[in-house]
């Protein structure tokens, strides 16, 4: 299902205007929660701290994980105490909750799960960012909040907003869900703060992200069975372009016996990706290797990246974060 609709979405497919009045109605119902915003009939909640929200226009991956993390490091560098709230999507979350190191991704969602390994950031997920928020200010000593996505989500109010695009396949067809991938129109990145393109080409006003990769890690902590050079691999992602995991891991030499997309967020099963590593060693990304811990084999192995961004982005975006700071702290123009 989603090679077709990446298909649609990013060739051109005919079945794009049998989807269209779906789109339109989509745009109509979008519009008219936006406006219900923008008139005041609804209001946006404003918490004590900064809050960044990092998204995207488009459905599907485009390198939000990895700039969270980075933002996370830049701000720690900086003396701040950072928080991240998320949707936890592909979980069923009722309510609030916080996501504590070793978290399963089967309870929290497989981003949330992957940051915190990463970062021990305090996060709480929920289905309402609000709510999300509030609890990790009751719970947690932090002076900003990081949302992972919501840059739809109008009940937060937010005072920097960074939209991720993926500079190959950009905004596809243009389309607005389900017959393109853009949950709004290009006109939505007139009022963002910041645009970062990952991987480029980059187009006017944005920013350069190149992700970085790291040496392949084991899945499992226990004993691994370390890999021969030019041994074949079967590869298997779970993401929104699983095509740029294996370009890259084709560049950085490793030898492809066998590539495996599936659905972004799938939850595996033991037996599937045990089937897929009858022959080979498997490797994957580090968002699917949180899901696959408790069962991982030990010749499976995951690739980790790292969000690289230009010095011109972290000044502007520091100089615009204190600036709101100073501003939610009372103080006006630094004094």
């Amino acid at each position: 299902m989603q090679q077709l609709i990446h298909r649609i979405w990013y060739h051109h497919h005919w079945a794009k205007w049998l989807l269209l009045p779906l789109s339109w109605l989509f745009g109509l119902v979008a519009m008219l929660r936006r406006n219900l915003f923008r008139l005041g009939v609804k209001s946006a909640h404003t918490v004590p701290v900064p809050v960044i929200v990092v998204g995207n226009i488009t459905a599907g991956g485009s390198g939000k994980t990895p700039t969270v993390i980075y933002l996370i490091e830049l701000l720690r560098q900086q003396g701040y105490t950072p928080g991240v709230i998320s949707r936890g999507y592909g979980v069923d979350i009722q309510d609030c909750q916080v996501v504590y190191t070793g978290a399963k991704a089967s309870d929290v969602g497989d981003e949330p799960a992957m940051i915190v390994a990463r970062t021990q950031v305090p996060m709480v997920v929920g289905p309402k960012r609000v709510a999300a928020a509030n609890k990790l200010l009751a719970q947690f000593d932090v002076d900003v909040i990081i949302s992972d996505d919501g840059l739809q989500h109008y009940p937060l109010a937010r005072d920097i907003e960074i939209a991720l695009v993926d500079g190959e396949r950009r905004y596809g067809n243009r389309c607005l869900i389900p017959a393109g991938p853009l949950r709004e129109g290009l006109w939505r990145l007139n009022s963002v703060d910041f645009v970062i393109n990952n991987g480029g080409p980059v187009h006017h006003g944005e920013v350069l992200m190149s992700l970085t990769p790291a040496p392949l890690m084991p899945v499992t902590n226990s004993l691994v069975e370390p890999l021969t050079e030019g041994q074949p691999l079967v590869a298997m992602a779970a993401i929104g372009n699983p095509q740029r995991f294996f370009n890259t891991l084709t560049q950085l030499g490793y030898q492809l016996a066998r590539t495996v997309e599936f659905n972004d967020h799938h939850v595996f099963s033991a037996s599937e990706l045990h089937a897929l590593s009858h022959d080979n060693p498997l490797v994957m990304t580090e968002k699917d290797a949180v899901k696959c811990r408790d069962f991982a084999q030990s010749h499976w192995w995951y690739l980790p990246v790292n969000a690289k961004l230009t010095p011109e982005f972290d000044h502007a975006f520091l100089s615009q974060l204190k600036q709101v700071a100073q501003t939610k702290k009372g103080l006006s123009h630094g004094i």
